[in-house]
């Protein structure tokens, strides 16, 4: 038996729903002459951290696009209310020790990201984990970036869409950027989409902040890379002309 099999089985999901608020179809966005859940698949492929990748999606098109790509696909209910369901409803019928939601509006995949975080779970301890980058002062008063904060032993106190801490010493200030990619063990998973929202999450549209209410620790990493999630048509543009440049 391999080294890589006697640790915990890692399967990542990427949930690909079809539709979406601001950009419709976004997960089938052209980027440089391929569809942006490609380009995730990919990056998430090339971390090498995963027994088993697949792409849970509720629309055919989406299924079609990366089986051509040679990339598993999975059915979902398209009634699921977060990426968060999208993934457990893989782990029900999957077997795995180990789920990392692979955002799929993220192209810019940090694979380096991806085995930091699949490292984590070698300790016992670690239950649910996520990815955080320093925060550029372009995002302070950006919504879409989220912030967090962190106790003594890097697990998570806080989530927000404002700047947190609030900055009224400026001494040493040094906010994060919650990089929205997600581990967890399979039973805090499941156990994680039974819980009843709660007001904090529903205020803050911010699902993870359900764990922390019902005091499930996130430890938060650091990532490698800033990754930019396209929730914009302005965002799209600023992907195409990053990935244009890099090639």
């Amino acid at each position: 038996m391999s080294e890589r099999n006697k640790n915990p089985r890692i399967i990542g999901v990427i949930p690909a729903r079809y539709a979406s608020t601001r950009l419709p179809g976004k997960m089938l966005a052209d980027i440089n002459g391929q569809p942006m859940v490609v380009w995730v698949a990919q990056g998430a492929a090339k971390s090498g951290v995963f027994d088993r990748l697949l792409i849970a999606t509720d629309h055919e098109k989406i299924a079609e696009v990366v089986r051509a790509a040679g990339y598993e696909a999975v059915m979902t209910d398209s009634a699921l209310s977060s990426g968060t369901a999208r993934v457990a409803e893989v782990a029900k019928n999957i077997e795995g020790d180990v789920f990392i939601n692979v955002q799929g509006d993220d192209p810019l995949v940090d694979t380096d990201g991806l085995k930091t975080l699949s490292a984590a779970f070698d300790n016992p301890e670690v239950k649910m984990a996520t990815l955080a980058f320093p925060l550029h002062k372009r995002d302070e008063d950006n919504p879409n970036a989220v912030k967090v904060v962190l106790d003594s032993k890097a697990n998570a106190l806080y989530f927000s869409r404002s700047l947190i801490p609030y900055p009224r010493s400026k001494d040493g200030f040094a906010p994060l950027k919650h990089i929205g990619v997600y581990a967890y063990r399979r039973d805090i998973l499941l156990r994680l989409v039974e819980l009843a929202p709660c007001d904090i999450e529903i205020n803050e549209s911010l699902e993870q902040l359900r764990a922390l209410y019902y005091g499930i620790p996130i430890k938060v990493l650091f990532a490698t890379q800033e990754t930019l999630s396209v929730d914009t048509f302005d965002d799209l543009e600023r992907v195409r002309a990053f990935i244009g440049r890099r090639n």
